[in-house]
């Protein structure tokens, strides 16, 4: 299985920059039974059977992304240097994140960058190509400083096009995100507004909430040609006894279970590794599905459109087959179909 078994050609004009408003009116591709179909994300109700149960990843992406300046003093005088900070995780020191810093060959152990009036931080070590930073705030503090002066931390793909504003604080974010952690959002739910959720609760349709605070490394490039030696980054997530239990019961009485997101599909296949049934789970998750993975859980997914070479795309042929998504991909191309965090959605049914 080769890297270049996952790569297509995508015209450039195809990645969107900005999502679409309302939320809900972007179009939806449905693949199941052999056929292709497009749709909108609003007429979910129509395609959810009642009974189904959809998985929704309700962690909350943080303004990870800092601009600072740091100050130094010597016998040469004063000098400054900005900086740019990347917040990734936060470490078993309270008050320290390990943090992507550019450039950080400017900042020495021990310096201050100073991000607003109220905000600081000092570098306390180094890793390879990574720094891990001492707040000088910690707790509700913390967060109310990083909401005034950070910035959402967009993918690369629509950062290198334009840089995040205030809209962004809304646009990349769920309308049920509750547990502050992500570096990056769980796309596919973005979908959803109010309306919709309940809609679908008037259809007959469960929601079981469970958390994966995505990272950075989800955009990590694959760098091995062989894609079954390539080592996945870790992400904490949480599937409580509730969810489970919902999840389970809908499992053992025929119902489907969708996970919403790439992340929630992860999540709740690496709650259920250990016996093949799901069960609550807590921890770190390097869970890799690529074509061959066995599904113990995940009945559909509704998803993104993904990029070239990527895990996702792996993930998705996993379940769907990499001949049929060849031919998903190159229907939603034909159709314009916009791509990546802030476009469009599908909805894959696998044959059984």
């Amino acid at each position: 299985m080769k890297l270049s078994d996952f790569d297509f050609d995508l015209p450039d004009r195809l990645i969107a920059t900005r999502p679409v408003s309302p939320r809900s009116s972007a179009r939806l591709l449905l693949a199941q039974a052999g056929s292709i179909q497009d749709w909108h994300v609003y007429d979910l109700p129509e395609i959810f059977l009642p009974g189904d149960v959809l998985v929704l990843n309700n962690t909350k992406v943080i303004p990870a992304r800092l601009f600072g300046l740091r100050r130094r003093e010597s016998e040469h005088g004063s000098g400054e240097a900005k900086i740019e900070v990347t917040l990734l995780e936060p470490s078993a020191d309270q008050g320290s994140w390990r943090a992507l810093i550019k450039p950080l060959r400017k900042v020495k152990e021990g310096e201050v960058i100073v991000f607003s009036d109220v905000l600081s931080a000092t570098l306390t070590g180094k890793e390879v190509g990574q720094g891990v930073l001492k707040f000088n705030l910690q707790g509700d503090d913390f967060d109310a400083a990083l909401a005034d002066a950070g910035a959402m931390p967009l993918p690369p793909y629509i950062a290198a096009k334009r840089a995040a504003d205030e809209q962004d604080k809304d646009d990349y974010q769920t309308v049920f995100a509750e547990h502050s952690g992500a570096v990056a959002a769980p796309t596919a739910s973005l979908h959803f507004d109010e309306d919709l959720l309940e809609n679908l609760r008037g259809r007959g349709v469960e929601f079981a909430h469970v958390t994966l605070h995505v990272g950075a490394g989800t955009f990590l490039p694959v760098k091995v040609d062989d894609v079954t030696t390539h080592k996945m980054h870790a992400e904490w997530g949480q599937v409580s006894a509730t969810a489970a239990d919902q999840i389970l019961r809908a499992k053992k009485e025929g119902r489907r279970v969708i996970p919403v997101g790439t992340t929630a599909l992860r999540l709740i296949e690496s709650a259920a590794a250990a016996s093949g049934e799901i069960a609550p789970w807590e921890g770190e998750t390097d869970i890799f599905i690529y074509p061959g993975f066995k599904f113990n859980v995940a009945d559909a997914l509704m998803t993104n459109f993904h990029l070239p070479k990527s895990t996702l795309m792996m993930l998705v042929a996993a379940l769907m087959g990499k001949a049929r998504m060849d031919e998903i991909y190159a229907h939603a191309i034909a159709e314009n179909y916009r791509f990546f965090s802030y476009g469009d959605s599908s909805l894959l049914v696998p044959s059984k």
